[in-house]
């Protein structure tokens, strides 16, 4: 049962600190306040959201007057400046990039504007939607605060070819006793490839958004039903353990520095055989332009304990309350989102580049099917992965590679150091998850009941 969001009140130094320490030496930032025509969007660096910078001027610009001044940041440090921003609402930024994590408490702490005049515009068609989305944008007071510009399960990339000549076949849905045997026999199958790539990077949307997924379908949790922590469990040390050991062996170059963006690189360029990450990384490998196009085949989720294991999320549009602007905003919040905005995008970019993932029509097109060789795969796990169920017990919170509470963000940041230490070779697994279970267990304490 999702826990009721208690008065969220933490201080915006400690909401950095839970993001990212790194990004928060000052709220730099939009500088469009004085500017009536101008808005300013905080965003991340994800391929998706730099060709919206790059089509901006020419389309949304050009049709409304209204001049969009992007900020973009890697996902670590825009976590912490969108943190920063909102919590202290300074209202330098109108627009940021929130997901179903952040959404929820952001919402119940009155950082948000609610953007019902936009679900209501017939022209955005809310209906059209995946009502997993919609659902997990509302706040709860039923208001809709966030809009998806794309979503995004997880699921196993592979290179077809190298495996075929190796004589290897991917199941559809593989284990992952499977792809890690795979792995150790591809690896090395062009000079310098190497099996798989994983997320090594510390953070909690960096490697424990992965981790967190293998550790559901290992049969482990963070906190079982009643919040006592999981973290140093026989399940959750195991799958830790399998992780490591398998991007210690056979994963990438500098693995305990890798994110999505490096894996990404990785997978484009040759360098892996397998990648294990966001379904929306599928649209930048079957680019017009990419080295790899047309040889990536594409597999559920790896499981182990359970019957699927891929994540659900989204990358979505949410308006500060503090915004004096908030008209504007509106605005290019039901551009960047609208299906309008996607048929911009394959006609400049192609098909294979849409930020889908959100809308039904998008999978229903025809013209999309053709260019995206993943779009069934992407939709079977989008509608397959199940947020209160994510595991093998029940759960206090909702969430499958999070925990939707907001302590989740420096909790799962704080493990994630010691993950990627050991990930490095430079400590244990043991030690890392024996603080991380000191240090889940304060968390769980708050929401045990008296």
């Amino acid at each position: 049962m999702r826990p009721k969001m208690r008065a969220v009140t933490l201080a915006a130094g400690a909401l950095c600190v839970a993001l990212s320490a790194s990004a928060c030496a000052g709220a730099g930032g939009g500088n469009s306040a004085g500017d009536p025509n101008s808005i300013s969007v905080l965003m991340v660096n994800n391929p998706q959201m730099e060709d919206l910078q790059r089509l901006t001027a020419e389309n949304f610009t050009k049709e409304t007057g209204i001049r969009v001044n992007y900020t973009i940041l890697p996902e670590n440090d825009v976590r912490a400046k969108i943190s920063q921003e909102f919590s202290s609402q300074a209202g330098q930024y109108d627009v940021a990039s929130l997901s179903n994590y952040e959404i929820p408490f952001y919402s119940a702490n009155g950082w948000l504007a609610p953007l019902d005049d936009v679900a209501k515009d017939p022209e955005f068609d809310q209906d059209d939607i995946l009502p997993a989305y919609t659902a997990s944008l509302t706040g709860e007071d039923g208001k809709l605060y966030g809009e998806p510009f794309y979503g995004e399960s997880s699921f196993l990339m592979y290179r077809k070819d190298i495996l075929e000549a190796k004589g290897l076949a991917m199941p559809a849905k593989p284990t992952w006793d499977e792809v890690a045997d795979i792995a150790a026999k591809v690896d090395g199958a062009e000079p310098g490839m190497k099996g798989i790539c994983l997320r090594g990077q510390p953070g909690w949307g960096q490697v424990f958004a992965p981790l967190t997924t293998v550790v559901n379908t290992f049969g482990g949790t963070w906190f079982d039903k009643d919040w006592n922590a999981q973290v140093n469990s026989p399940e959750f040390t195991e799958a830790v353990e399998f992780y490591t050991k398998l991007v210690r062996e056979h994963g990438e170059a500098g693995a305990a520095q890798a994110g999505f963006t490096e894996c990404l690189n990785n997978m484009s360029q040759g360098n892996v055989a397998m990648w294990y990450d966001a379904t929306s990384a599928a649209g930048a490998l079957e680019a017009e332009d990419s080295p790899v196009k047309g040889k990536i085949g594409y597999a559920q989720a790896p499981v182990k304990e359970t019957a699927s294991s891929g994540w659900l999320w989204t990358w979505s549009w949410a308006m500060q309350a503090a915004s004096k602007k908030q008209d504007a905003a509106e605005k290019f919040i039901a551009w960047a989102s609208s299906k309008d905005y996607e048929e911009l995008v394959a006609s400049e970019l192609g098909w294979a580049k849409v930020p889908s993932g959100k809308r039904i029509s998008t999978y229903e097109n025809a013209e999309f099917q053709k260019a995206a060789p993943f779009f069934e795969a992407e939709r079977f796990a989008i509608e397959n992965a199940d947020p209160k169920n994510p595991g093998a017990q029940e759960r206090p919170a909702v969430g499958i590679q999070f925990v939707g509470i907001p302590e989740f963000a420096a909790l799962g940041t704080n493990v994630s150091q010691g993950v990627s230490s050991a990930i490095a070779g430079q400590g244990s697994v043991a030690d890392a998850l024996a603080k991380g279970q000191e240090a889940a267990q304060k968390v769980g304490n708050k929401y045990k009941q008296p």
